[in-house]
C-alpha cells in the first residue's frame, strides 16, 4: 500500500539561487533528503535510510509541489518516486532501505 506526502517548495527557496541562475531549479539531494524524511517517520524499528537508486526524469522548479510517495516491499526495499501536484509527472523514483546495525 501506497503512503504519501506533500511537500511544496517555496518559489524563493535558498537552494534554487544557485541552482541554476536564470534556470532555477530544486537540487535532487534536497528532494532525496524529502522522501528520507517522509519514510523515516513511517518506517518500523531503529537504523539507517540508505539510498539504493534514484533516477531524475524531470526538474522540480521552485514554487511546485511535490507528492512524495513510497511503498514498503516484502524484501526490505523501500520503493519511492515523487509526483508533481499539479501535473502528476514524475519527477524522481527509486529505491531506498532501512538498514539495521548501520552508523
Amino acid at each position: 500500500m501506497w503512503q504519501s506526502n506533500e511537500v511544496r517548495f517555496a518559489a524563493d527557496h535558498p537552494t534554487a539561487e544557485g541552482h541554476f541562475p536564470a534556470n532555477p531549479i530544486i537540487p535532487g539531494a534536497l528532494l532525496l533528503d524529502e522522501v528520507v524524511q517522509a519514510v523515516a517517520g513511517t518506517a518500523m524499528g531503529d537504523g539507517v535510510i540508505v539510498i539504493h537508486a534514484a533516477k531524475f526524469f524531470r526538474p522540480v522548479r521552485p514554487g511546485e509541489t511535490v507528492v512524495v510517495r513510497w511503498q514498503f516491499g516484502a524484501g526490505g526495499e523501500i520503493w519511492f518516486e515523487c509526483r508533481l501536484a499539479a501535473s502528476d509527472d514524475l519527477a524522481a523514483a527509486g529505491t531506498i532501505a532501512l538498514e539495521r546495525g548501520t552508523r
